[in-house]
C-alpha cells in the first residue's frame, strides 16, 4: 500500500509538472452574441488545432489562455447556437501578457479590435499599406481583363510590365518592413508567408537583420529552417539544369 501511495504522488507530480502555466490570456466581448462556444485556436504542426474554449449563455464577455513559447498567430473562432454555418475566424498576433479582442456578432472578423500586442499592431500597419498595393492589383486584373477581350496587344504588354513593377515594389516595401522591425517577430512571420518566394538573398537579408531573439523565436527557427531548405532545393536544381 505504501509503494502505491508513493507511485501515485510521483505521477501526480511529474503530471503537475509537465503542466504549463497559461503565460497568453485573451479577453474581450463580442457585442450581440446571446448563445454560443468561442474557441483560442493555433497552428500547431501544420494542424489548427483547439487550445481553449468558452461558453457563452448570455453573458458575450469571455477569458481564454494558452501557453506559447514566443509570439504567434493565433485565432478566436465562433460557433454560434443557432443551427447556421458561422466560420469567421479572427486572425491576430499573439503574445505573452494579456490580449483583448473586441468585436461584434455581426460582422466577428472585420470589426474585431485587438490590443495588447505590439506585433499586431505591426501587423495591421502593414496590412494597411499591402491594402493599397491589393487595390492597384484588382485595377490591373481589370485592365488585363479589358485588354485580352479587345485584342489590345499594347495595352496587354503594358499592363504585364505594370504588375511585374507592382510585385517588386510588393516585395521590397515587404523586405523593408520585415528589416525596419527586426527587433518584432513579425519579421520572420512576413518573410515566411509574405515572400517565401521571393529571391533568396531578400529572405537572407531579413534573417541576417534580425536580432539574436528574434531568431531564436518560433518564426526565426521556421525561417533559418526554410532557408536551409530553399538552398538545398536550388543546389538541385542549379546541378540539374548543368547535366
Amino acid at each position: 500500500m505504501k509503494k502505491l501511495s508513493l507511485l501515485l504522488a510521483i505521477l501526480i507530480s511529474i503530471t503537475a509538472c509537465s503542466k504549463k502555466e497559461s503565460n497568453l490570456l485573451v479577453k474581450g466581448n463580442v457585442v450581440g452574441l446571446k448563445k454560443g462556444t468561442i474557441y483560442l485556436q493555433k497552428i500547431e504542426d501544420t494542424v489548427l488545432i483547439n487550445v481553449d474554449s468558452v461558453i457563452i449563455n448570455g453573458d458575450a464577455n469571455f477569458v481564454l489562455e494558452d501557453f506559447i513559447t514566443s509570439p504567434q498567430i493565433m485565432y478566436l473562432f465562433l460557433d454560434k447556437v443557432d443551427n447556421v454555418e458561422y466560420d469567421e475566424r479572427i486572425e491576430f498576433f499573439a503574445e505573452e501578457g494579456e490580449v483583448t479582442i473586441n468585436t461584434t456578432l455581426k460582422n466577428f472578423a472585420v470589426d474585431a479590435k485587438v490590443s495588447g500586442s505590439t506585433n499586431q499592431t505591426k501587423l495591421m500597419e502593414y496590412r494597411e499599406m499591402m491594402s493599397r498595393f491589393n487595390e492597384k492589383n484588382l485595377e490591373l486584373i481589370q485592365n488585363n481583363f479589358e485588354a485580352q477581350r479587345d485584342n489590345n496587344e499594347e495595352l496587354l504588354i503594358k499592363t504585364n510590365n505594370e504588375y511585374d513593377r507592382l510585385l517588386s515594389r510588393r516585395y521590397l516595401f515587404t523586405v523593408n518592413f520585415a528589416v525596419n522591425n527586426k527587433d518584432l517577430e513579425i519579421a520572420p512571420y512576413l518573410a515566411l508567408s509574405e515572400v517565401f518566394d521571393a529571391n533568396i538573398k531578400y529572405l537572407d537579408t531579413i534573417y541576417n537583420s534580425m536580432t539574436p531573439h528574434v531568431q531564436k523565436s518560433k518564426y526565426g527557427k521556421d525561417l533559418k529552417v526554410f532557408l536551409k531548405e530553399r538552398r538545398k532545393t536550388e543546389k538541385l536544381e542549379k546541378k540539374v539544369e548543368e547535366q
